[in-house]
């Protein structure tokens, strides 16, 4: 590429494509080692600083660029974090702006030909791609200033007198827009607050609640609401419809619309991801019907992976002082320079890459629906079976017949109530769902969305991420194992929830904490009994064991996670479990939380009363020791205090006096003398001190097998009468004493070997208690006959 930059006629263009050539690469390589990472010179220059005087280089300057691109993710997150890969056609986009700037220093004859030139291609190109007919463009940065510009030109369309008059010659008809209720968050008042409108300008259409799609604008209902527009004075001015709702993909009745807007000399506009199709073979009735509206918005950027290339409002209009007064025309030859990189890179990728690129969105969504078929628990929400850009699902389990006779069976507001619960527990998990998704396949593109019938969803739409993540058929196929691995963990976690609440209200000392916003089994307190102790003190146990307990369960090798839960809008105090397996066993997990807080609890009492003891016992030193000073002072005498008489006296005549202190028995919570220690030159042991309580958790388990697993039961009848029979004869056996001799005694060896099987066959016996005990009566006789032999 550097050769051919080399033949080009004007050296500038050469030179500008060598320096962008040479900065993409620098700030795409994300392969530098270690020891040149630590070499950086602008590592932390984050805080503003003076400008230096005598300037910097553009490696320099581009260096400096890279490390406020990637220093802070690296240095916050431990993985690497990675620039988009445009590819050469981003590099055709980017260097539309660097010719934009360069083009516009011509002087003004030829800056006037270039870029009616570039325009008139970009607006013919894109007209024919997506079979606009006689259409002009509009190209703007927000995709929502096209049809800003849009309403300003029906409103100098429908008011004559408004470029005179302005504002005056609204009051006497208001003007009304019509937009769809699902249409993008917050469009309605935007183009109210641009267009300076009130808030009652803007009319939202309700979606179809009996017949038809739930994200399509109700026609019917939007034929009524013009009417009573009509008749109360107001003049309808223009309708937003969807070819793609921004949730769930669906398109509005285009054709029927267009009808009504005719009827009532209405602007239709249409925007949405679905108007990508139209440059395919085969496109949709219904997405088919956008090329008749006035108007309709591109982003061609998500479409097709372009970075920094303008939106592209496509429209019919008679009148080019009205298109040049509503700002959709300019005549400053520079702004017409906005078309620059899409005009690059259109003819770089040209009409079969376009295409394709669509075309092989289009495929990764069908791939998708067409798993999402077979997948138990999984219901989808698409327009069109055969053909849907946009695919939504949701983790969903259906009631069985019974469960809906029950339910059916209570009142209709504890009905509402536990309907209103499961939709929320529903949301979370889906919630959960999708979040696990991105992050395990985040060549997807997959995210959460939530909407107004179905909750929240997760959605797959390839047409706004496939063409900048790189999404291939693999990812897809990746995404669909993922979703096959956390369908059970989903299922046995919504099962085992009531059964884990119902073990933890029987339990003593737990409390069970409601939360249907936390995706996992459920929220577990151990509630602390306090004697008499102020709120805040206990409030602070609470903290303190309901701690200790967290840590607890995060040492034990199990497959669970325990947490303290969101880090917003949490319960405090609590022990959160996240997402379980079917092989969970609900009555041992919740025993160990309850033995677990028992055991923090009792620990926590004794340091209590120990503390209060030593204590006490530390008091009760200082005044014996006090006591012991003033005997010493009796024994002395009073001319021994005195300086210098009493060092004199002590030297003719000594006085003998054996040391006398204090010693304090932690395990007694005695004070003792240490006159015993002086005389025997060593420290007394004192009494043993009882052992820590711990819980009884131990339980039997196979091989390998984790703790809060259900153990595999075997079916084998025969094993299972066998092992319980012989488990019954060793404990028989080992009940009755040996046999003596007349005038033999039991000797201390024997007497310990008879321990060891009773021992022994204690063991044998808890392990047979695990297996389910079916025994026959033959098997039952036979053992009889054993022990009467014996």
């Amino acid at each position: 590429m550097d050769a051919s930059l080399e033949k080009m006629v004007d050296p500038t263009l050469a030179e500008m494509g060598k320096n962008l050539n040479e900065a993409m690469k620098m700030l795409e390589d994300n392969q530098r080692k270690v020891e040149e990472e630590n070499e950086k010179k602008y590592v932390r220059k984050d805080i503003p600083g003076p400008l230096q005087g005598s300037g910097q280089d553009m490696v320099s300057i581009l260096q400096l660029v890279q490390n406020l691109m990637h220093g802070e993710e690296e240095e916050e997150t431990s993985q690497a974090y990675r620039l988009q890969n445009v590819g050469e056609q981003g590099h055709m986009a980017l260097l539309g702006h660097s010719l934009a700037a360069y083009i516009s220093v011509l002087d003004r004859e030829r800056l006037r030909k270039l870029t009616t030139r570039i325009l008139s291609d970009t607006t013919l190109w894109l007209c024919r791609l997506f079979r606009y007919e006689n259409g002009s463009a509009y190209y703007h940065e927000d995709d929502r200033e096209g049809l800003l510009k849009i309403c300003r030109l029906v409103i100098h369309t429908r008011y004559e007198d408004y470029t005179v008059e302005g504002f005056n010659v609204l009051y006497t008809k208001q003007p009304v827009i019509y937009i769809s209720s699902a249409a993008r968050t917050g469009l309605g008042q935007a183009l109210c607050n641009q267009l300076g409108l009130p808030l009652s300008c803007m009319c939202r259409v309700p979606c179809n609640t009996m017949f038809g799609s739930q994200h399509q604008m109700d026609v019917a209902l939007l034929d009524r609401l013009i009417k009573d527009d009509v008749e109360s004075g107001k003049l309808p001015l223009l309708l937003v419809a969807n070819a793609g709702t921004p949730g769930a993909g669906h398109t509005d009745k285009l054709g029927r619309l267009k009808e009504l807007c005719e009827q009532y000399n209405m602007w239709l506009h249409v925007e949405g991801v679905n108007l990508a199709t139209l440059a395919l073979g085969y496109v949709s009735s219904s997405v088919l019907a956008a090329t008749k509206c006035d108007s309709m918005t591109l982003t061609l950027g998500s479409w097709l992976g372009l970075p920094a290339v303008p939106a592209v409002t496509l429209y019919r209009h008679e009148d080019p002082s009205l298109s040049l007064a509503a700002g959709l025309t300019s005549s400053q030859p520079v702004e017409k320079l906005r078309a620059l990189p899409l005009w690059l890179s259109l003819q770089y990728l040209g009409h079969d890459g376009i295409v394709e690129r669509i075309k092989h969105a289009s495929q990764l969504s069908q791939r998708l629906l067409e798993n999402l078929k077979n997948l138990d628990f999984i219901k989808t929400s698409v327009e069109d079976e055969l053909s849907s850009p946009v695919v939504v699902f949701k983790f969903f389990r259906e009631y069985s017949n019974r469960d809906q006779t029950s339910h059916a069976a209570q009142a209709s507001t504890i009905q509402h109530s536990i309907i209103s619960n499961e939709r929320h527990i529903y949301d979370t998990f889906n919630q959960w769902l999708g979040e696990q998704l991105a992050q395990l396949v985040p060549a997807s593109g997959v995210d959460v969305v939530e909407l107004e019938d179905e909750g929240t969803c997760v959605r797959f739409s390839p047409l706004m991420t496939s063409a900048v993540l790189g999404t291939e058929i693999q990812d897809v196929d990746q995404l669909v194992d993922c979703l096959k691995m956390k369908i059970p963990v989903l299922t046995s976690t919504l099962q085992l929830r009531e059964e884990f609440e119902q073990e933890v209200r029987r339990t003593v000392g737990l409390l069970y904490i409601e939360d249907l916003s936390w995706p996992g089994l459920g929220v577990v307190r151990y509630n602390y009994h306090s004697d008499g102790k102020n709120d805040d003190k206990q409030e602070k146990e609470l903290e303190k064991i309901n701690t200790e307990l967290l840590k607890k369960l995060n040492e034990l090798e199990s497959d669970l996670t325990f947490s303290l839960g969101p880090e917003f809008g949490g319960q405090k105090n609590c022990v959160y479990i996240g997402m379980v397996t079917e092989d969970l066993d609900v009555s041992e997990l919740v025993e160990t939380i309850a033995a677990t807080g028992r055991e923090i609890e009792e620990n926590s009492r004794l340091l209590e009363n120990m503390t209060e003891v030593v204590r006490k016992g530390i008091q009760e030193a200082q005044l014996q020791l006090q006591k012991a000073n003033e005997e010493r002072l009796l024994e002395e005498g009073l001319l021994r205090q005195i300086p210098v008489v009493g060092s004199v006296l002590n030297w003719f005549s000594p006085f003998q006096a054996s040391p006398k202190g204090r010693t304090f028995n932690l395990t007694a919570g005695s004070l003792e003398s240490t006159e015993s220690t002086y005389v025997s030159k060593a420290q007394g042991t004192g009494t043993t001190p009882p052992p820590t309580p711990s819980s009884s958790l131990a339980k039997q388990r196979l091989p390998g097998q984790k703790i809060f697993k259900r153990s595999l039961r075997s079916s084998d009848g025969l094993s299972e009468t066998s092992s319980v029979s012989h488990c019954d004869d060793l404990e028989k056996l080992d009940q009755r004493p040996p046999a003596l001799l007349p005038g033999q005694e039991q000797g201390p060896l024997e007497t310990e070997k008879t321990e060891e099987r009773k021992e022994a066959a204690q063991g044998t016996k808890a392990d047979a208690e695990d297996v389910p005990r079916d025994k026959s009566p033959h098997d039952c006789t036979k053992a009889e006959e054993q022990e009467s032999q014996r």
